[in-house]
């Protein structure tokens, strides 16, 4: 449900939903035109020009996870299913569209952000569950609270806390598993054999060097996104980041008022922010940063917060 801060900033987001560039999203459009056709074209090159291709397509695969996010959220049409066409194939490898769909939406209840359990993006323990931990367990979850584990080690922790919860699901022969994970074999397969075949990528290549890092480098993002704290609004960040982050995470990057208004498409986030920057700055419990290399000088290799939750 939408959040406003007032009538003024309602009336704000209607005009701006009322003109041509929402109405027709031809923003999103030329994104996605503009990212299957440039990852496509780099892909060729890499009989030519080799690594340098890899790493060039690294953030064209965090730029899609971050166009599945906006698909999840409605853009760029009204109808869920078509929007889902637009994001099935599994250019980040690692999740399939409906099992990402449905957690995301399950994180915007917004009362139990950061809650362990309940929130499904939460990188936080519950008191009474630290305690049975193994002590290696404890030291990753602690490297996974600085900027570089969690861009090194973090995907490896959703990756792994992912398989316990689909194994889990597919050995108690859970049909929509069964059948979300076999479309997904089918998907990855066909791409992978397709980029081995056309690229001259093979799948071992592609899989550390390209889609192991895109996942890291999203979670740039996601590292301190989010922060325990008793008013809901104060859990999501404001970071006002430079051009290429705010690109790459299609201006996610002010998570707040995307928290507050979930159905606004990613090219109109930072004029309703700008609108009202210090009525968003006091909303969050000034939870505020001036852009991701404070967190790099400050968190690189020091742990942002505690991985246990204090609240829960």
């Amino acid at each position: 449900m939408a959040h406003y801060l007032s009538g003024r900033q309602r009336t704000l987001v209607r005009r701006l939903q009322d003109t041509f560039q929402a109405r027709s999203e031809w923003p999103t459009w030329l994104l996605i035109a503009c990212l299957y056709g440039g990852w496509a074209l780099l892909a060729s090159q890499y009989r030519h020009w080799g690594w340098p291709v890899l790493a060039g397509l690294v953030p064209f695969a965090s730029l899609y996870m971050s166009l599945q996010h906006e698909l999840i959220h409605g853009h760029p049409t009204r109808w869920p299913r078509f929007n889902a066409v637009l994001g099935y194939l599994p250019l980040a490898v690692w999740y399939p569209y409906p099992l990402y769909r449905d957690s995301h939406l399950r994180h915007h209840l917004d009362e139990q952000l950061t809650y362990p359990g309940l929130d499904p993006e939460s990188r936080y323990v519950s008191l009474s569950e630290w305690p049975r931990l193994g002590s290696w367990r404890r030291r990753w979850l602690c490297l996974d609270k600085t900027l570089l584990g969690r861009a090194t080690l973090g995907p490896l922790l959703a990756l792994a806390a992912m398989a316990r919860l689909e194994g889990s699901r597919l050995r108690q022969g859970e049909g929509a598993a069964w059948r979300l994970w076999g479309l997904h074999a089918v998907l990855l397969g066909g791409l992978l054999a397709g980029l081995w075949r056309w690229a001259g990528i093979p799948p071992w290549l592609y899989l550390p060097a390209v889609a192991y890092p895109a996942l890291g480098l999203s979670m740039l993002r996601s590292f301190y996104e989010h922060r325990p704290a008793r008013e809901p609004a104060q859990r999501s960040v404001l970071v006002e980041a430079g051009w290429p982050w705010r690109l790459l995470f299609l201006n996610n990057n002010l998570h707040l008022v995307h928290h507050d208004l979930p159905g606004l498409p990613w090219y109109l986030l930072p004029r309703v922010y700008n609108a009202s920057r210090r009525a968003y700055r006091r909303r969050s419990g000034d939870f505020h940063l001036p852009g991701y290399g404070r967190l790099w000088r400050r968190h690189g290799w020091r742990p942002v917060d505690a991985p246990v939750h204090p609240e829960h």
